[in-house]
């Protein structure tokens, strides 16, 4: 087991310095950051003078090196537009989507699986048919248009939750929460269910399948032969069967929501960092866009990491095929 986990992380390090790469390159190629920093009117001592601050005359090799220690050490260099440190930018903004992304996780995971399992139980009934046919919008309508119907229901028709914003924040000193406050949790509500109904479908449908596959298997016919209760049959066999693949599927689509919350944020004017990333491609900011690129790329290496070693401790049979192709 300790071979596979080694050769795990192994792995994740060396996609995770692929992603380095893409990210240094759109830092040292998209755009002139000396130009940026000083703008057209700058000598051209103070030109030769920055680039020799910021490394620019190194070898192409030693600056990767030293674009990859500095990020080691959460140091993203300073934005162009106004001067900060990115790390900092970053840190400020974190927490919201993080908050977010955990929120919308959450949502698509739990009614997801129960929708899912309810659905492959009670075939034909009337609420399965609806579940199935509502299920319908969140794969087929837009993320953003999702969005601007529910603001427009909730918040401008009905004025039950806020259309923007995140509400009032807890100060905890190392993280700014809105779990603690009442319109922070109100501020939730949407963005979530705008984030997370796209996940929930794709998990639903594919706990669904799953179940049906697993209700025909012979073990089944046989527990329900040797009278087991049908909470037996289910809940004992047939469920424990299908978590492999929703726990891969739910994983990655973590991934994505922490990934994919621009057009969210954007919508509803979350202050996270992928409204941050948004605001940077319009200004043509360079070390944000690639701060932000390698945080994504980081979230997706974890992630990918915890569901494989995840599905491996659940099911013995994966674990034993590794051990036999290690030896």
């Amino acid at each position: 087991m300790l071979i596979i986990i080694l050769r795990r992380l192994f792995q994740a390090l060396l996609v995770l310095l692929l992603v380095a790469l893409i990210s240094f390159l759109i830092f040292r190629y998209v755009g002139n950051p000396v130009e940026n920093l000083l703008g057209q009117e700058a000598t051209v001592a103070q030109r030769a003078a920055l680039e020799e601050a910021l490394g620019l005359n190194d070898p192409i090799h030693e600056q990767y090196v030293q674009f990859v220690w500095r990020a080691i050490q959460f140091d993203f260099g300073n934005s162009y537009r106004g001067a900060l440190p990115v790390a900092d930018l970053i840190a400020s903004r974190l927490p919201a989507t993080l908050e977010l992304a955990l929120t919308s996780a959450i949502f698509a995971m739990v009614f997801g699986v129960l929708t899912g399992i309810y659905t492959a139980i009670h075939r034909g009934s009337f609420l399965t048919n609806l579940i199935l046919s509502t299920s319908l919008i969140g794969v087929s309508l837009p993320t953003f248009l999702i969005g601007v119907l529910l603001i427009w229901f909730f918040s401008v028709e009905l004025g039950w939750l806020p259309s923007f914003g995140r509400g009032e924040v807890v100060d905890l000193g190392w993280w700014n929460t809105g779990f603690l406050t009442a319109s922070g949790l109100k501020s939730l509500i949407l963005p979530s269910i705008t984030l997370g109904l796209y996940q929930m479908t794709l998990i639903m449908r594919l706990t669904r399948a799953e179940m049906l596959e697993v209700m025909r298997q012979d073990y089944i016919k046989l527990a329900r032969a040797l009278g087991l209760s049908p909470r037996q049959v289910y809940f004992s066999h047939a469920i424990p069967n299908i978590m492999i693949p929703v726990i891969t599927i739910a994983g990655l689509q973590l991934g994505s929501v922490v990934a994919f919350a621009i057009i969210t944020e954007t919508v509803f004017q979350w202050p996270g960092v992928g409204l941050l990333f948004i605001n940077a491609v319009y200004f043509v900011d360079i070390p944000v866009m690639s701060a932000y690129l390698l945080l994504v790329g980081f979230v997706f290496v974890i992630i990918n990491l915890i569901v494989d070693l995840t599905y491996l401790a659940i099911d013995p049979r994966l674990r034993d095929s590794q051990l036999k192709q290690e030896q």
